[in-house]
């Protein structure tokens, strides 16, 4: 049986949900009577609301979760919860997905307590003896949150507010290296929780600085890039949502060059690795890493610059030889359509250089 605080915040969402749906009434005094008429025909047809909808499913996914990981309140388990399978509860984290697609459907989920909820569910730790959340929740949660704050200023002004930075890098820390919850590395969950960070982050001016300053979150990009001196190779998915927040970060308009010299080892680490075929064998995240070495560079920074320049040569040589690779390649090939995209930033990386 869990810990009854490890579950409170269950409690305090079902609380919540009993008080309140995310979304404000319509007005129907002000409206003539054929349009009040034409609502009511809609909502007969069985037109979905979804502030309800979000709701409903809210407390669906509360009441299983609560069955799953048990309680010691005698209270709760005279209550007739509704449970779930892990599929069932699944297919209902892939539904709410959906709807907060919607910008105004993700802050109304917010207000109803989701993101609460979400970051609980991701990150929960279980006491000794009790039960988990499955990986499997684990990241379908972390795919609603990605969702919910992907250009969204307001949902990632709350996720901040909720401490969201710290829970989600020691998520990914959780299944780095194993701890007392008995974790192995795990590159899925690990890419679902960079994914959300960079969700949140991205675009978002207090969100870069904070996380930028965050010493945990310089090393779990460092991971999450491959640069851990032993283990295997984190995964190509990995290393791209690794590299996509990192070009978010330093060619942010707020970039300094004290934010270059706290990335500098990861930027030459690019230089070094991420760009050559002999170590990074997909072409995505090559033409990606490539393509920040030459925003870099035209950047006003002068660390960035610098540390690149350090390169000049070795990056000469590995860009000329992989040019001269690409354009070999039969024209209007399956290969050679493929490697087009980093052909053209290679060429753009030359000129860069002869440009500083």
């Amino acid at each position: 049986m869990a810990d009854e605080n490890n579950n409170a915040w269950l409690g305090l969402l079902k609380w919540s949900l009993a008080y309140s749906d995310g979304t404000k009434a319509v007005d129907t005094t002000k409206m003539n009577p054929e349009d009040v008429q034409f609502l009511e025909k809609v909502m007969s047809e069985g037109i979905i609301d979804e502030g309800e909808r979000m709701k409903s499913i809210l407390k669906d996914l509360t009441d299983s979760l609560e069955m799953m990981l048990g309680s010691n309140d005698s209270s709760k388990q005279e209550e007739k919860l509704k449970e779930l399978d892990e599929d069932e509860m699944l297919e209902l984290l892939q539904e709410l997905r959906d709807i907060v697609e919607q910008i105004d459907y993700a802050r109304a989920f917010m207000s109803l307590g989701g993101i609460q909820f979400l970051l609980g569910c991701a990150t929960y730790h279980a006491p000794p003896g009790g039960n988990t959340v499955p990986k499997s929740l684990r990241k379908a949660s972390l795919g609603v949150l990605s969702t919910m704050c992907q250009n969204n200023p307001p949902v990632q002004l709350s996720l901040l507010e909720h401490g969201h930075m710290p829970q989600l890098i020691g998520l990914f820390f959780d299944y780095s290296n194993g701890n007392d919850q008995g974790n192995d590395v795990d590159d899925s969950i690990r890419e679902k929780v960079v994914q959300a960070l960079s969700a949140s982050i991205r675009g978002h001016s207090m969100a870069e600085h904070i996380f930028c300053k965050n010493d945990q979150g310089l090393m779990m990009l460092k991971l999450g890039l491959g640069m851990q001196s032993s283990g295997p190779k984190p995964s190509a998915q990995l290393r791209k949502r690794s590299l996509f927040l990192l070009r978010a970060l330093l060619t942010s308009d707020d970039a300094t060059d004290e934010r270059y010299t706290q990335y500098q080892g990861i930027i030459s680490f690019i230089c070094t690795h991420v760009v050559n075929e002999e170590w990074e064998d997909e072409a995505e995240n090559r033409e990606m890493a490539v393509s920040i070495l030459t925003q870099l560079l035209s950047k006003e920074g002068v660390v960035a610059k610098q540390e690149i320049l350090k390169h000049k040569v070795n990056l000469g040589v590995v860009g000329l030889k992989r040019i001269q690779e690409i354009r070999s390649l039969e024209e209007g090939s399956e290969e050679r359509d493929y490697a087009t995209l980093e052909l053209e930033a290679w060429e753009q990386l030359m000129v860069a250089f002869a440009n500083n």
